[in-house]
């Protein structure tokens, strides 16, 4: 099955895929104002770094359509890039297509379409050098890949990160199999990441968080390949929470732990993982499974949406322009 681009623009209006309907349900929608934007971002019908920052762009735009006045746009603006605080993508796709804004609408609009494009020839790139590293790290052969939450062509326009070097890989010929962690407490890896390989003809198997570590210390797994949110500076590497047990089980078991993120992800303004902010999220997401309260009535939840993987144990970080290695003296590279 075909997927459509999980962002686009249709002349008027953003469109995205309607991601808490699946994977009952392939819809997109349309959003038509700013508001609509906001709350498609913040409730994750949009999600993934990449995608977000595309929304982020086109909502600017949109926003500038609706109400061409400088002041109305930039506050527009402002509030579509704080919905979500720990993807650099989001804020980066705002300011970057604001250096348009004397240009008026049709100058944002072109450089929020200008984003859409890159993200789409980006997530190509990244996958070929990824699968590429993986190969040259792992051999020419099938390969058991774990991965974790959803960075596939539902987090960026189309094609993906983390699945994205899996789709490279397979149309080698060289994935036996897909560890899916179900990714609580929304199951963007049961819902999502399942759909996606499926859709694609790829074998996988969907398991709980907790057997992630476990299935790598029994030797199942050949490479961890995840996305990320955000990359510090020294490599620090912030993703969906569940990650950084995944990469101390493979620096135990030494398994390659490659994290697959745009240049855009990585953000050399931020030091170091403890200048990343964690979104916190509400209760209910952990209090409750599909509407349903599924705790006592008394119990709170701390309910951080990621988790920080130090850089010491990422193998490297694939991007569409290189395969960086932090570490000592490994510090984010420019350029």
């Amino acid at each position: 099955m075909s997927l459509p681009r999980t962002v686009d623009w249709d002349g008027e209006a953003v469109v995205i895929v309607e991601q808490t309907l699946l994977p009952h349900r392939l819809e997109r929608v349309r959003l038509t104002d700013v508001g609509a934007v906001i709350d498609a971002i913040v409730r994750l019908a949009v999600r993934g770094a990449p995608a977000i920052g595309v929304t982020g762009a086109l909502g600017v735009a949109l926003a500038a359509r609706l109400d061409p006045a400088r002041r109305a746009i930039t506050d527009a603006a402002e509030a579509i890039a704080t919905a979500r605080p720990t993807a650099v993508n989001l804020r980066w796709a705002v300011e970057r297509t604001l250096r348009r804004l004397d240009d008026g609408p049709e100058g944002l609009l072109d450089e929020a379409l200008t984003i859409l494009a890159e993200d789409a020839a980006t997530c190509r790139a990244l996958g070929e050098r990824g699968a590429d590293f993986v190969v040259e790290r792992c051999g020419a052969r099938p390969l058991t890949v774990q991965t974790h939450c959803n960075a596939g062509a539902l987090a960026t326009v189309e094609w993906g990160t983390a699945l994205g070097i899996v789709r490279s890989l397979h149309a080698r010929g060289l994935i036996a199999e897909v560890l899916v962690d179900e990714t609580r407490p929304l199951l963007q890896g049961a819902r999502i990441t399942a759909f996606e390989l499926e859709a694609d003809g790829i074998a996988y198997r969907v398991q709980a968080d907790g057997a992630g570590p476990c299935a790598i210390a029994r030797g199942m797994v050949d490479v961890v390949i995840v996305g990320a949110d955000r990359v510090a500076a020294n490599g620090d590497t912030a993703n969906k929470l569940g990650t950084y047990p995944l990469a101390l089980a493979a620096a135990r078991a030494g398994v390659p732990f490659v994290v697959a993120a745009p240049e855009s992800t990585l953000d050399p303004a931020t030091p170091d993982g403890s200048h990343i902010e964690i979104e916190q999220r509400a209760e209910r997401e952990v209090l409750e499974l599909a509407g349903v309260r599924i705790t006592p009535p008394g119990a709170r939840a701390w309910n951080p949406a990621f988790d920080v993987t130090p850089h010491d144990l990422v193998t490297a970080v694939a991007t569409e322009r290189r395969i960086w290695f932090p570490g000592p003296g490994g510090d984010l590279p420019q350029g």
